[in-house]
């Protein structure tokens, strides 16, 4: 074999032997840094608080594995749904604490095609309005059953909000109540102010390009 090619085979070997360690070196700060489990919830001396929760669930919903994170302070808290408004948004509580552990058991549920609950093979057409409610109402009998309450507290954020208002009206006896963040209504109608509000502020600024845009 001429030297030369020898030569290019084994720099090939030890450019595939570098790219191959840092990505298993990569891997292992993952996991290092996010192991796949919520850090449990912990007392003022840094112990695991007794009779708190902080674990992620997977739970069959509408024929589908779908994915959840419980946490809550106290288990004989009232338990409350959140139902983000597209994308999960669990990730930012870390970053943005927030008190609701306090007072509730709080489900983090990643919603059929989101986060979690991310199935590649699930075709579009499939996440209708009536799948999401049907969802909803699913989830909030596993959980009812699960933590033995009779009801719990329903939250929708923007998206969320818009099958979950609708869930709550539907199945009243499941719910102590319903909250709306950013709460969906006519759509129709708050897409037409909201494009006539840019459109007046465009012309009142004097640009005419974007006027011309929208």
């Amino acid at each position: 074999m001429h030297p030369l090619i020898q030569k290019l085979k084994k720099m090939i070997l030890v450019l595939f032997a570098l790219v191959a360690g840092g990505v298993l070196l990569l891997f292992l700060l993952l996991l290092l840094y996010s192991p796949g489990k919520p850090a449990p919830l912990k007392d003022k001396n840094g112990n695991p608080l007794a009779g708190s929760i902080s674990e992620k669930v997977f739970v069959e919903i509408g024929g589908v594995k779908q994915g959840m994170f419980i946490r809550g302070k106290s288990l004989s808290n009232p338990v409350l749904l959140y139902l983000h408004g597209g994308m999960p948004d669990y990730f930012l509580t870390p970053r943005y604490p927030k008190v609701l552990e306090e007072y509730f058991t709080v489900v983090w549920w990643e919603q059929r095609w989101a986060g979690l609950s991310y199935h590649p093979g699930t075709r579009p057409e499939t996440i209708t309005p009536e799948r999401l409610i049907s969802d909803t109402r699913e989830l909030t009998n596993y959980l009812r059953g699960r933590f033995g309450q009779e009801k719990i507290y329903l939250l929708g954020r923007s998206g969320g909000s818009f099958f979950g208002i609708q869930a709550a009206a539907r199945f009243p006896e499941l719910y102590h109540a319903y909250i709306g963040i950013g709460q969906m209504s006519d759509q129709l109608h708050s897409e037409r102010l909201a494009y006539q509000y840019m459109l007046d502020s465009y012309r009142l600024a004097g640009d005419g390009g974007m006027v011309r845009r929208l």
